[in-house]
C-alpha cells in the first residue's frame, strides 16, 4: 500500500503557503490516479463493480477509496467530472469547427455518440443511467450532464435561430420553438443509449448512420433527408416541370 495513502485524509502541520499547496497537489494527483484505476475497471467490469474491485486495481486499500470519495457514488462524481469534461470539450469543439449549422448539429450527435461508444460501461456509470433499460417509472439520475447538456442547450438554440433566418424565416420565430432544443437533446440521448444497449447485430446501424438519421430527424423530423438539407430546396429539385 502506498504509505501517503494512511494520512491522506488528515492534512499534516503546514509550514507556509508553498507546502500546503505541495500537498493539495499530491493529494490531486493521487485522486486522478484512483480515478483511472477505478475507470479501468468499471470498463472492464461494467457499472456494478465494487469499491473492492477498484482498490484492486490501485493496489490500495477500499478504505484509501472511502477518505477520498466518500462513497461509490463520490467516486462516480469525481469519474464523471473528468469524462463528461472530455465529451464536452470534444462536443463543443466539433460544434464551433463547424460551417453550418446543420453541419454544426451533425458534429454535436457524431461527437456524443463516438464519446459515448468508447466505452459504454463508463459511460452508463457516470451519468448514473443503468446500463439496462429502465423501468417506465425510473428516472434517470443523469446529474453530472446537467451542466453539459444546460451549455448545448443555449448553443443549439443559437443555432436553431440562424438555421431559421438563413431559411427565410425572419426574426419572427413561434415561441414554442425555443423548446426544441431540450427536447432535441433529450431525444439524441434517448436514441443514444438505446442504442448503446443493443447488442451487436447487421441490424444495428453504424455510428456513421445513426449520426445521419439523428440530425435528419433534428433538421426534417420523421420522414427527413438523412443526409439534411433544405426541405423547401429539395422539394424544387424532384418538382416535374409542367
Amino acid at each position: 500500500m502506498n504509505s501517503s495513502d494512511t494520512s491522506a485524509g488528515d492534512a499534516p502541520a503546514l509550514a507556509g503557503d508553498g507546502r500546503s499547496a505541495r500537498w493539495d497537489a499530491h493529494r490531486q494527483s493521487r485522486r486522478t490516479e484512483l480515478v483511472k484505476a477505478a475507470r479501468s475497471v468499471i470498463h472492464r467490469l461494467g457499472p456494478g463493480a465494487s469499491m473492492d474491485d477498484c482498490a484492486a486495481a490501485a493496489g490500495t486499500s477500499k478504505s484509501v477509496f472511502y477518505r477520498y470519495f466518500g462513497d461509490k457514488d463520490g467516486l462516480r462524481r469525481a469519474m464523471g467530472e473528468i469524462v463528461i469534461g472530455q465529451m464536452r470539450t470534444k462536443v463543443v469543439d466539433a460544434a464551433r469547427a463547424a460551417t453550418s449549422e446543420e453541419a454544426g448539429l451533425r458534429a454535436m450527435v457524431r461527437a456524443y455518440l463516438h464519446m459515448a461508444q468508447t466505452s459504454p460501461n463508463v459511460y452508463f456509470f457516470v451519468t448514473g443511467t443503468p446500463p439496462e433499460p429502465p423501468s417506465p417509472a425510473a428516472q434517470p439520475a443523469g446529474e453530472p450532464l446537467d451542466d453539459f447538456f444546460a451549455e448545448l442547450t443555449s448553443m443549439m438554440t443559437d443555432r436553431m435561430h440562424a438555421y431559421l433566418q438563413n431559411r427565410g424565416g425572419g426574426t419572427a420565430v413561434n415561441p414554442a420553438l425555443d423548446l426544441w432544443p431540450r427536447a432535441a437533446i433529450g431525444m439524441v440521448r434517448a436514441a443514444g443509449e438505446t442504442w448503446l444497449r443493443t447488442p451487436d447485430s447487421p441490424l444495428k446501424p453504424s455510428e456513421d448512420a445513426l449520426t445521419l438519421t439523428i440530425t435528419g430527424w433534428l433538421v426534417s423530423g420523421m420522414a427527413g433527408d438523412p443526409h439534411g438539407g433544405n426541405r423547401r430546396q429539395r422539394r424544387r429539385d424532384t418538382e416535374t416541370p409542367a
